[in-house]
Formats: structure tokens, C-alpha cells, sequence
């Protein structure tokens, strides 16, 4: 009962926030966007095209290696549903796995995304998907190393690795205190899923839809499922390690629903980077991870450890 409460909760998540994008960023740009799928503001477009992706056919290249081919967008998203399974929703119990070193867990889980772009981008046959595979796998190796050193930062301050444990030791100064590990945690997570303006790897301005050029149909919605599971994720992280999680008035009642505010605010802002940031060249992404972001968060990490001492 417990997992399918957890279940629920951030599952349907993914299907706000991918709606969200479609009619935030319509209002953002100035333009209405596809109004008629649904009888109030377009609300059903989301699911018109979850039913068109079901419609239309799943097409293997005829050069492909079809089995690795295949199976790349299911491993693209059963590491983010892993993870939802440790990410606490509120105070006691409610968490869908609870684990001593889940944010280890956390850590090790996320970094398997790499391999399923690998997978598509190497099986596809296609110089394009091979380019953005690339692409996707020196931007992901190089900001795994701040996001790791910007969730030791949290769990060196609260004393565990258990994420419902790092909810439970939170203070409000820690928006200050580790406000820097905050900033880097978020950026790098961005990186993780690829999200603008951390998309090189798909640039469709350059080439044609990187890894995902050469997938149709459901497949091709498993990764853009996966995307947006990856943004209720990181999202969800961020919330839980460095915002309080559920935390907030009446926290022993309603604190699920303050974690799943403060998820849909982060969420929000990960829409909102997507219209406001231009794409990063592969220059400026590099320097940013190796000579902003890490040493920023060697930095926090110095600052935590000075404080912990200081307190004992």
C-alpha cells in the first residue's frame, strides 16, 4: 500500500510536468499552441499525443544492431524508476523503499543513463545518433563528478546517507549554508537529463535529433518519457536534499503535499531554463563543469567540513 501511494504520487508527475511544458512554454513564447485536444485550454494534448506515438510504426534501421536497438529506451527509463522508489514522499513511512545508503544508491542508479544513450546512439547505424551519443557521453562522465560532490556536501552535513534521514537532519540555514552545493547539484542534474541548455547531444539545429534520430513510435516516447521522469527526479532530489522536502506548516499531516509543491516548483524552473538559455557550446560546457561547478563544489565540501568539526 505504502509503494503504491510513493507509486502514484510521482507517476503522475511526469504526465503534469510534460502538460506543463506544452502550455507554459506556449505562453512564454507569446502563442496559443494546439488548443483543441481537450474541452478547457488543450489539457488533453499531452495524452493526443501519447495515442499518436501508439499509432504510428516501430521501425528498426536495416543496418541496426536491432536487439541493443531495441532496448535502449527501457533502459533509459528504469533507472529513474529505481530511483523513485527511495525518494521519501513525507515523514515516517512514507517512502517507497527505505535504504541506509540511498543516496548512494541514488548516485549509482542515475549514472547508468549514460549506457542507454550509448546503446542508442551506437546501435542506430547513423553518424548523427553516433555524434550526439558522443557528445552525450563526455557531457555525462564530466558533470557526474559535481553532482556526486554536491550530494556528499548534504549528507557530510546531516550525517547519513539515508535520504529519508537527510530530510529528517535539515535546518533552514542550509538554504544558505549550502546554497552553492544547491546550485551545483541542479545544474549538473540538468546536464544528467539532457535538459536545455544542456541538449547538445539531441541539437536538433545540428544533428537532426542526435541519439533519438533514427527512433519512431512507442520507443520514441519511452525516452521523451524518460526525459520528463528524469525531470520529476532531479527535481524531486533537489526538493528532498537541499529545499527540506516535506518540511513546512503541518508537516506530520500535509507534508507529502509541501514535497510535492516544492517538486512542481523545481519542475517549473526546469521549464522555464528551457525558453530563457540559449544552448551551451561544447567549449563553454566543459569549462563550466571542470572550472566553475567543480571547484565550487570542492569548495562547499572544505566549508561543510569546517562546520561539522566546528560543531562537535
Amino acid at each position: 500500500m505504502r509503494v503504491a501511494l510513493v507509486a502514484v504520487a510521482f507517476l503522475t508527475l511526469p504526465l503534469i510536468v510534460g502538460q506543463t511544458e506544452h502550455k507554459v512554454m506556449a505562453h512564454m513564447q507569446a502563442r496559443l499552441g494546439p488548443m483543441y485536444a481537450g474541452a478547457f485550454h488543450g489539457w488533453a494534448q499531452l495524452i493526443a499525443d501519447g495515442v499518436k506515438f501508439a499509432q504510428k510504426e516501430d521501425v528498426t534501421p536495416r543496418n541496426a544492431d536491432g536487439p541493443v536497438f531495441r532496448l535502449a529506451p527501457a533502459v533509459a527509463l528504469l533507472p529513474y524508476l529505481l530511483v523513485l522508489l527511495v525518494i521519501p514522499l513525507g515523514p515516517g513511512d512514507l517512502v517507497g523503499q527505505q535504504l541506509d545508503v540511498g543516496l548512494f544508491f541514488v548516485l549509482a542508479v542515475v549514472g547508468v543513463g549514460v549506457i542507454a544513450v550509448l546503446m542508442a546512439a551506437w546501435a542506430s547505424a547513423n553518424k548523427y545518433s553516433l555524434l550526439g551519443g558522443l557528445r552525450a557521453a563526455a557531457q555525462l562522465l564530466g558533470y557526474e563528478l559535481p553532482f556526486v560532490l554536491s550530494a556528499a556536501s548534504v549528507a557530510m552535513a546531516a550525517g547519513t546517507l539515508s535520504l529519508p534521514g537527510i530530510v529528517a537532519a535539515w535546518e533552514p540555514w542550509w538554504l544558505l549554508w549550502q546554497l552553492p552545493a544547491t546550485i551545483v547539484f541542479f545544474v549538473s542534474g540538468l546536464a544528467e537529463i539532457r535538459r536545455p541548455p544542456f541538449d547538445m547531444p539531441i541539437a536538433d539545429s545540428e544533428l537532426v535529433f542526435g541519439y533519438l534520430t533514427e527512433y519512431t513510435g512507442l520507443r520514441f516516447a519511452f525516452f521523451l518519457l524518460a526525459e520528463y521522469v528524469g525531470i520529476v527526479v532531479i527535481s524531486a532530489l533537489t526538493a528532498a536534499l537541499f529545499l527540506g522536502g516535506w518540511h513546512g506548516p503541518w508537516a506530520e499531516s500535509v507534508g507529502w503535499l509541501w514535497m510535492l509543491l516544492k517538486t512542481g516548483a523545481v519542475a517549473f524552473v526546469v521549464i522555464w531554463l528551457r525558453v530563457a538559455w540559449p544552448r551551451l557550446r561544447e567549449d563553454q560546457l566543459q569549462r563550466l563543469c571542470w572550472l566553475v561547478l567543480v571547484p565550487l563544489a570542492l569548495a562547499q565540501l572544505v566549508l561543510t567540513a569546517g562546520v561539522r568539526v566546528a560543531l562537535s
